[in-house]
């Protein structure tokens, strides 16, 4: 038995036919930390940004995932929510990662947009760079939404007339996206969307 990604504790799977054939894919987490995750599948559209989609709450389960994955390197965790993540995109999409800042992905070691996007198995273009290190998470509101623009195209980058789909990890304001998706349509973007793992919702 494999053991659960959040909790260690052995996973208890019923055997059947796609099992036996290798055909079903292995859990990552038990019943019971599964049970702790709250979908949201919240879906809005703007001027800007097109449209977002968002699938999970950000509730005190998701603040546990978020900070042992990112802040604390466990890149395993990625694959907790990777066939939910595929499952949110049409098979012709164009993706984007909301890419880190070059210092800061240094420090983490790792892009965790990107790992999750490989966890999906959803392949993607990196036409984006971060031009700040500010972390969005500790600034206000009013700081996120005065701030100038937190991306440039990356050297070579060529946008098409087409529909991109941006992904981030979170979503709290929309800023990020919203500051993307303007520099994506400045270069001749026709459309962009997006999704987040989670929703942050304002109360």
């Amino acid at each position: 038995m494999n053991p659960c990604l959040l909790c260690m504790k052995p996973i208890k799977e019923m055997a059947s036919w796609q099992s036996f054939f290798g055909l079903e894919k292995k859990k990552t987490l038990c019943d019971d930390c599964s049970k702790r995750f709250v979908r949201a599948d919240i879906k809005e559209e703007g001027d800007v940004l097109d449209a977002v989609h968002s699938l999970y709450e950000y509730d005190d389960a998701m603040r546990d995932w978020l900070h042992q994955y990112k802040f604390l390197q466990d890149v395993a965790l990625a694959h907790v929510f990777g066939d939910e993540l595929r499952r949110s995109f049409s098979s012709k999409e164009t993706i984007v990662p909301i890419p880190m800042h070059p210092e800061r992905a240094r420090l983490r070691t790792f892009s965790h947009v990107e790992t999750l996007l490989n966890a999906a198995k959803r392949p993607y273009i990196q036409l984006l760079e971060k031009t700040n290190t500010g972390v969005m998470g500790e600034k206000s509101k009013q700081e996120r939404l005065g701030m100038e623009n937190l991306f440039e195209l990356a050297p070579g980058a060529v946008v098409q007339p087409i529909t991109y789909r941006l992904v981030d990890d979170i979503y709290t304001t929309g800023t990020t996206l919203r500051h993307a998706a303007s520099v994506l349509k400045q270069a001749g973007a026709a459309r962009v969307e997006a999704v987040t793992l989670i929703r942050s919702i304002q109360k």
